[in-house]
């Protein structure tokens, strides 16, 4: 399985991701930051969800049903 490109850093008390990491530049980059430049796209392997008036980045299925909640 292909590593993914951007990684977690940081989550608030509550377990949301706040703060990304992309692992071939080293840019660290806020979920608002991350989130445009997804949807500038710069991130083709990752999507973004709304859930209210939240934005919440996702990284896009990789087809492996054994690696994908259900």
């Amino acid at each position: 399985m292909k590593k993914k490109r951007v990684r977690v850093i940081q989550e608030s008390e509550s377990g949301a991701n706040q703060v990304f990491q992309d692992m071939e530049t080293g840019l660290e980059m806020t979920r608002d930051e991350f989130v445009e430049r997804i949807e500038k796209g710069q991130y083709s392997a990752y999507h973004v969800q709304t859930r209210g008036n939240s934005k919440i980045p996702r990284s896009n299925p990789d087809g492996d049903k054994d690696n994908n909640l259900t």
